[in-house]
């Protein structure tokens, strides 16, 4: 009953003390009549964190004075001398042991009533105050507060603190629901200002390296020291929030000293961010070295690229980097000021996590909407212009993705939908981003803003990489019930981010060789000629050239971004299946063709292959197939010509009726059977 009594006093004081202090001398108003409750709804939000903390620590007060006596009483009940009175009274001995194991047991039970009571007054003033003015790292402070309470509580007497742990949750979600949609919107107004210009950042940076990670370094470094083959640890061994050492969960014995305090706010040691290019480059503590000693292995393994099957490793790439990057010095990834502020608000989300776990879906759901958003925008600037083809430009799979995002995420503009439409999770959607007026992809002079594409995208696929990482840290944290909107997250948009390359790039690949004026100078060459032509005609003269310019323009743009291998590759095959497409599309131009007339496409064809190899290692020729088999058609027989018709459907209808009216062996009934049969297959695509 005392304790009781002592906890009611102490905390009603307190709460009272900073009520009166932010009431000022002027008010009239008799706080001391106020029930507890009501008291702790005047604490203003300036005073709240503080008042928390002094809370905490009286209530932590009373808890160690509670601890103490129990002990006291532990070590006295010990003492021979106490237990071996000088007579011989059996009665007196037995009365004496029944006191000692009625005031044992009374302590005991009353553990549970101690903190029962503790609890009620800090989940009281707890959810008293509307939090959402915190700014975050202030509410990840009260959330450490609260949640080193509730280890106490479990040392204390094993309680779970069910109610106060609810309490807390609650509060996190309304704060994080506000909270988000400010990140929201600020990433909104990040994008809507940002250059794509790339970020000089150090060559071995990763996300370990921002002051919001500094707590997963453990995690890191334990993660390193196992095997692949082997279990990741628990999260709750090894991060650095938690601790994983585990003196520091005992508090009644590592703050049983009268000064010691638990709710005294630790005085860390200034750290420096070096991430940087050019500062502390001599500096070999964490992450600030150039070196890859720090980088975690995750982020090191070898890769295979989604879009080329090309296999990369860390070694070669580092290799690359240092030779073509020699003049600018180290290169970093290729990353903007956007990109840094997302993994930062990332990592503020993940601090949440590891105290208040009961939050982990919420949050880790609220971090996919920001990589959402990210991907999203990187298409809808760079890749939303690609210009459309007989063949799907974009991947059926990554148009799914990029809808599903358009549903669920992104509000319509211009009265397109009603006002205060919500996301699934009852989040109102955001708008759509523009994109800065000063960044110009129109111009053939910048290669149609290529740069700033490859910064886009390779912006973007540094974020993939950097969750890739996060990914058995998250599994560890979301719910069971969860994992599969995580394990749907990763397949459904994280790893179809790679795919956003192609349509973002099909618009240089496009216009930036002249495949227009190939085709005219094709329509004039003449096909139904008599004799062998030994000279390759003259498109194809203008075709390499062009490739030439090309490949001359992307050195000069190296020379200010590092291009990236994937990059160029794709950038090159997309020319080169653009090249054949144009092929063929100029070769069914034709009205007649000869025999010799298709030796001489033949030719053309093979002189373009000869030569496109000193441009770029293509192996195999995209598309190579497409315009030597639609050229072999030709001298094919009758029968063997209508079931190759039947059998490809990848042509268009215009080049099918081509080559059947230049075929020379075939009768008018063939032909007209021919003709028939193309007219139904383009009425079954349709």
């Amino acid at each position: 009953m005392h304790f009781a009594s002592a906890i009611h006093n102490t905390a009603f004081t307190i709460i009272l003390g900073y009520v009166e202090l932010t009431a000022g001398s002027g008010g009239t108003e008799n706080f001391q009549k106020r029930q507890y409750t009501d008291l702790c709804k005047h604490i203003t939000i300036e005073t709240f964190t503080p008042c928390l903390v002094d809370l905490c620590k009286a209530l932590w007060g009373v808890l160690k004075s509670y601890y103490k006596t129990m002990k006291w009483h532990e070590t006295n009940d010990k003492d021979p001398a106490r237990q071996s009175p000088e007579s011989d009274d059996g009665a007196a001995e037995v009365e004496a042991s029944f006191n000692r194991r009625y005031v044992n047991q009374k302590l005991e039970y009353g553990r549970v009533r101690v903190w029962q009571d503790v609890q009620q007054k800090v989940r009281a003033y707890v959810l008293a105050s509307d939090l959402s003015g915190l700014k975050l790292d202030e509410f990840i402070y009260v959330l450490d507060i609260v949640n080193r309470m509730i280890e106490i509580g479990e040392e204390f007497c094993g309680s779970k603190s069910e109610s106060l742990q609810e309490a807390m949750k609650q509060q996190s979600l309304n704060y994080f629901k506000t909270h988000h949609r400010v990140r929201l919107d600020e990433l909104h107004m990040f994008l809507e200002n940002e250059a794509w210009e790339v970020c000089p950042v150090r060559s071995n940076f990763n996300i370990l390296q921002l002051m919001e990670f500094r707590f997963m370094r453990k995690w890191a470094n334990s993660r390193q020291m196992i095997p692949d083959s082997e279990v990741t640890p628990r999260l709750g061994e090894a991060t650095a929030s938690e601790g994983s050492d585990q003196d520091e969960k005992n508090y009644f014995t590592k703050y049983l000293g009268d000064e010691a305090n638990p709710f005294d706010k630790p005085v860390e040691e200034e750290e420096n961010e070096d991430v940087f290019s050019g500062v502390g480059e001599t500096d070999h503590s964490y992450g600030d070295s150039d070196s890859d000693s720090d980088i975690p292995d995750e982020l090191k393994k070898d890769y295979i690229d989604e879009i080329t099957g090309e296999a990369h490793s860390y070694k070669q790439g580092k290799k690359r980097t240092s030779s073509r990057g020699s003049k600018g010095g180290n290169h970093g990834p290729l990353i903007t000021n956007t990109t840094i502020n997302v993994l930062r608000v990332m990592g503020k989300y993940l601090q949440m996590i590891s105290i208040l776990k009961p939050i982990a879906f919420e949050v880790i759901s609220c971090m996919s909407q920001l990589f959402d958003y990210y991907l999203y925008t990187v298409h809808s600037f760079f890749g939303s212009d690609a210009p459309v083809t007989n063949d799907k430009t974009i991947n059926q799979r990554l148009f799914t993705t990029l809808q599903r995002i358009r549903d669920n995420l992104i509000a319509q503009p211009h009265g397109q939908t009603q006002p205060g439409l919500e996301t699934q999770d009852g989040m109102d959607k955001i708008l759509p981003a523009s994109m800065a007026p000063h960044v110009n992809l129109t111009m053939s002079s910048n290669l149609y803003g290529l740069v700033e594409r490859v910064v886009a995208t390779e912006s973007l696929m540094f974020l993939v990489k950097q969750l890739d990482y996060l990914h058995p840290y998250l599994e560890e944290l979301i719910p069971t019930n969860k994992k599969a909107f995580l394990s749907q997250f990763y397949s459904q948009t994280v790893h179809m981010a790679g795919e956003v390359r192609k349509p973002v790039y099909s618009v240089v690949s496009r216009h930036c060789v002249a495949y227009d004026l190939v085709l005219q100078q094709m329509g004039s060459v003449r096909w139904d000629v008599r004799e062998i032509m030994s000279q390759h005609s003259p498109y194809i003269d203008t075709l390499l050239q062009s490739f030439r310019d090309l490949k001359q323009k992307l050195s000069e743009i190296e020379r200010r971004v590092l291009l990236p291998r994937p990059v160029t590759d794709l950038l090159w095959e997309q020319c080169v299946r653009q090249a054949n497409r144009t092929f063929v599309e100029g070769y069914a131009s034709s009205k007649k063709c000869s025999q010799e007339g298709r030796a001489l496409m033949q030719l053309d064809f093979q002189q373009f292959l000869t030569n496109i190899d000193h441009f770029v290692e293509l192996k195999p020729v995209p598309e190579r197939e497409f315009v030597e088999t639609y050229i072999k058609a030709y001298y094919l027989s009758k029968t063997q010509l209508e079931v190759w018709v039947h059998d490809h459907k990848e042509y268009s209808n215009k080049q099918l009726l081509s080559l059947i009216n230049c075929v020379q062996q075939l009768d008018r009934k063939s032909r007209q059977k021919l003709v028939s049969m193309v007219e139904e297959m383009d009425r079954g695509r349709r």
